[in-house]
């Protein structure tokens, strides 16, 4: 089997094993992570009506830093879009990636930024 179609299933798993126990209410939204290699987007999800109540993407940081500051930048960007929308509680949602990197640092960010999970 091709290398990359392997690494693609592998981590469609992944995601689908964290997906099945986690699910964002209108109280408590899914903080969805997806980091490219370039960029890195955050998403306050709402999963029973199937809407985004919040996003936060590489674009809104002005400065230029490292991957895993913009992380953090963008965890703290979403956590004041959630208080905006009176959400103080989420389900963080780490996809198919690691807990580690900017994925956590996105996680620190948002919790720094008053969000709880």
């Amino acid at each position: 089997m091709d290398k990359i179609k392997v690494n693609k299933q592998r981590s469609a798993r992944r995601h689908n094993r964290v997906r099945a126990k986690i699910s964002g209410t209108e109280s408590r939204p899914r903080l969805s992570v997806f980091r490219s290699n370039k960029g890195m987007f955050l998403q306050l999800i709402d999963d029973l009506s199937g809407q985004t109540l919040a996003s936060a993407g590489m674009k809104e940081i002005s400065a230029k830093v490292s991957k895993s500051e913009a992380g953090q930048e963008l965890g703290k960007i979403i956590a004041a879009k959630a208080k905006i929308k009176k959400i103080e509680q989420v389900v963080f949602d780490r996809g198919s990636y690691k807990y580690h990197g900017r994925v956590k640092a996105a996680a620190e960010g948002a919790r720094a930024g008053g969000l709880k999970f």
